[in-house]
């Protein structure tokens, strides 16, 4: 092989390293994102089902239900078990064989998306300031960021798509995706710390230690920024870009992997 056919194929393998990083980090969270679903509804749902609702307080933390407060526990419960559909909703719209082989499912599933996604930001928002369900002046500030870019990036991705603009449509569609899933990646953030540091560094009981400071703010600015660094990537025509992006998504599929091993094994797991 020439020196010249060798250089003309360093990009592309480099384009096909940064494809495959992107795949690996989504099938990690799809994994990770689909026992959130189920924790959901092995949680969340079989007490509410089961009209035991003073049960929502059984896990640590935040008391989801409050005697006294109908309208309150309503918002809650809802706000929770929706939470469980905008996960699936957002993983389906990133599935690409879905969108070509179902484009009307997809466009439903994006409508249902988006206006869960307007009332999970809505309804976080009046839960923390309103009701109180927080851990402290620095998560309500962290809610109160998370849902307004919700609201901002939603909109954007509903207005790209009336205008039939769908590479942008598509961009804003996976911002949403990043917002939404905050409180996931809040929680396999804050997780795969204390695995990867082999205990709880820097953390306490309200979340307003350094590292926790640093993982509620990340827990979507993060993801936000590596997207931005992925989509710039894709359009550089250096190999040695696609491949540092490609190193960095594979760095950020291992911390995924930690941090759902270790919701799963500590912080879910135990209450069912």
């Amino acid at each position: 092989m020439s020196i010249a056919s060798s250089s003309s194929a360093a990009p592309a393998v480099a384009a096909a390293a940064l494809n495959w990083a992107g795949r690996l980090w989504f099938a990690v969270a799809v994994f990770g994102q689909a026992a959130f679903i189920g924790f959901i509804l092995a949680y969340y749902g079989v007490r509410t089902a089961t009209r035991n609702f003073a049960g929502w307080n059984d896990k640590p933390l935040i008391d989801g239900y409050i005697e006294g407060d109908p309208m309150g526990n309503v918002v809650f419960a809802a706000h929770v078990l929706l939470a469980s559909v905008v996960t699936l909703g957002g993983l389906m719209q990133l599935i690409p064989v879905l969108r070509r082989r179902w484009p009307g499912l997809h466009r439903w599933t994006g409508r249902v998306f988006i206006v869960i996604a307007l009332f999970m930001a809505l309804s976080g928002m009046w839960l923390s300031l309103v009701r109180g369900t927080s851990l402290s002046p620095v998560s309500d500030a962290a809610i109160l960021i998370n849902a307004v870019l919700i609201l901002i990036f939603a909109g954007l991705a509903w207005r790209e798509a009336l205008k039939r603009r769908f590479d942008q449509h598509r961009r804003w569609a996976m911002r949403t995706f990043m917002v939404v899933s905050g409180v996931w990646f809040l929680r396999v953030g804050l997780m795969g710390w204390v695995v990867v540091n082999r205990g709880p560094v820097g953390m306490n009981d309200t979340l307003s230690g350094p590292a926790d400071i640093v993982l509620t703010f990340g827990s979507y600015l993060i993801p936000l920024a590596v997207l931005e660094l992925y989509f710039a990537a894709q359009h550089s025509r250096h190999g040695a870009v696609r491949a540092a992006m490609a190193t960095l998504l594979l760095l950020a599929s291992a911390y995924t992997a930690a941090g759902v091993f270790g919701t799963i094994a500590f912080m879910w797991g135990p209450h069912l």
